[in-house]
């Protein structure tokens, strides 16, 4: 399996897992940012983007594919930087192995992110009503509409198949009673108006992962990332400094 990889900048490395139908095109705001001060990894998971093959369909199968590309990048002690699945996928890693890894960066996610199943079932019928209607529960009302068009676009890219294996992972995943088990440095960023994963997932995680930061952004949903990018960039930049 060949995964696109790109890098950026020199220091500390920060790994980014994008979500469900994204791709390393969801960290836009973010490298442009923060290639300044640390170096940025991003890579496309299977099946989307510049990398070959299918997507996966389950959260295990994604963890190995981001522990073989820390193994063939040479990113031992990395930081992961997880958004929604990329959280998961992020947090799952650092239970199964946590000497990979020196830090975690979760933005909008959760131990686990059930998934409605008439997303699951439309998202192979008609992908277009399926992705805006993710899109009209999880931007805030006050972003601009441009920011979630922008978004709508790029997910449209991704195939129903692979976005249906990646909301299928999601829905089967539960790592509520492993999560409490990441011992490492954990900055928790959570939208206001999140609607997708609602700040209650981001208290629970707080809670469970001892000595863990949170930072709460007002006026975001499920794409803080991309609606208060400045903000999000900050608080990486803080974050990172201090470890």
């Amino acid at each position: 399996m060949k995964l696109y990889v790109e890098r950026h900048g020199k220091g500390k490395k920060l790994l980014f897992i994008h979500g469900a139908g994204g791709s390393s095109a969801s960290f836009h705001l973010q490298k442009q940012y923060l290639k300044h001060c640390v170096e940025v990894i991003l890579i496309d998971l299977p099946g989307r983007g510049k990398s070959g093959d299918e997507g996966c369909r389950s959260i295990p199968e994604y963890v190995e594919v981001v522990r073989t590309v820390i193994d063939e990048q040479g990113l031992e002690g990395c930081y992961l930087v997880g958004h929604s699945m990329g959280g998961l996928i992020a947090m799952s890693l650092a239970i199964a192995h946590p000497k990979a890894i020196k830090g975690l960066v979760l933005i909008t996610t959760g131990a686990r992110l059930r998934v409605s199943p008439a997303i699951l079932e439309w998202i192979m019928v008609d992908k277009e009503r399926t992705v805006k209607s993710l899109a009209l529960m999880g931007f805030s009302k006050k972003t601009p509409p441009a920011v979630s068009r922008d978004a709508v676009a790029e997910m449209m890219k991704v195939s129903e198949e692979t976005m249906y294996g990646d909301f299928l992972a999601c829905d089967q995943a539960d790592i509520m009673e492993e999560v409490g088990r990441i011992k490492m440095p954990t900055l928790i960023i959570r939208g206001s108006d999140d609607q997708l994963t609602p700040p209650h997932y981001s208290e629970h995680l707080n809670h469970a992962i001892k000595g863990s930061e949170m930072v709460s952004i007002a006026d975001a949903g499920h794409w803080v990332l991309l609606e208060k990018a400045e903000e999000v960039n900050r608080a990486i930049e803080r974050f990172i400094t201090h470890q």
